[in-house]
């Protein structure tokens, strides 16, 4: 019998779930490999950000599978016990636009072995393909499941429409996600995407109907909207020359991260939801000025916002 693995022994401030595979861009200038997968981003931004933070994930033993490895070691991410069982690292081909946005095809497997949560992280924090693809989706539930009422959960669903079947599918999946989070974080266009018959306000508002506690919609140039139940605000983009796209919702998710574990005895008021939506909107704009999913140390987001 295969044994279950378990998280790593010494506790985590955040345990991230989900796919992390090697981004292959291609622009202008050529081709070139990087570490990517939201997860697996979102893991790297904490780690910077000099978070305690650990990624369950599956790549293969090669050299793509090294390559993610060394990556997240360097920025002091724990790749948990379990997360190198495949044959082959997934891929993701980018073509990037004129405008620096990015358009993917992947080549993904996603299967995880069950895993049980020997301690509550303060943070459990998912999403993207690892939701949405079985075998592994099933597995990520269960963890949310788990995770009920000992930590905090997180999540972006960041669409990938190419690995998704209908559009029914993909909601009626993602709705039996959301009771099981405190915090859903997603871009404009997954928003218009599952939501195409509401404006985002009002997407906020089903999201905080279906249980989450705080719903966030980035919307690029044009800034966020966060909201509760008791509060909804805009939050203004910190204007930046765009290299390209690449990692930059994911830079803001670990910032947002960062502002929910720092936020203190506030909770969620308004002055909280500020602070936090700007550090995210920082992090996000400091991203997208450089090339590949490369998000701020957290010098790098002090020194921004001192700013």
């Amino acid at each position: 019998m295969t044994a279950t693995p378990s998280l790593a022994p010494e506790p985590l401030d955040v345990v991230v779930v989900g796919e992390a595979l090697i981004d292959i861009v291609q622009s202008p200038d050529g081709q070139i490999e990087y570490p990517g997968g939201s997860p697996a981003n979102v893991a790297y931004g904490l780690g910077r950000l000099d978070i305690k933070a650990g990624l369950l994930t599956a790549i293969g033993r090669d050299d793509r599978g090294d390559a993610i490895t060394e990556h997240l070691q360097s920025a002091g991410v724990v790749l948990l016990p379990g997360s190198r069982s495949l044959g082959k690292t997934a891929t993701a081909t980018a073509q990037i636009g004129d405008d620096g946005s990015a358009e993917y095809t992947f080549d993904i497997d996603w299967s995880l072995p069950p895993v049980v949560l020997p301690y509550a992280p303060r943070i459990l924090h998912t999403g993207s393909i690892a939701t949405f693809l079985q075998p592994g989706a099933s597995v990520v539930r269960g963890m949310l499941e788990q995770a009920q009422g000992g930590c905090m959960v997180t999540y972006d669903p960041n669409i990938r429409r190419d690995l998704l079947g209908s559009h029914h599918e993909a909601l009626s999946l993602f709705e039996e996600l959301v009771p099981l989070t405190d915090v859903v974080k997603m871009s404009e266009d997954d928003a218009r995407w599952l939501y195409p018959g509401k404006d985002l306000a009002e997407t906020a508002r089903h999201l905080l109907s279906l249980g989450t506690v705080l719903a966030v919609v980035t919307q690029g140039a044009n800034g966020s909207l966060m909201a509760t139940r008791e509060t909804q605000l805009n939050v203004p983009a910190i204007p930046s020359t765009v290299a390209d796209t690449i990692g930059a919702g994911d830079s803001y998710m670990s910032a947002l991260i960062l502002g929910l574990l720092l936020r203190g005895s506030d909770g969620l008021a308004p002055t909280v939801l500020e602070r936090i939506g700007t550090t995210a909107s920082m992090a996000a704009s400091i991203t997208v000025g450089r090339s590949g999913a490369n998000p701020p140390t957290h010098r790098e987001l002090l020194a921004g916002m001192a700013r």
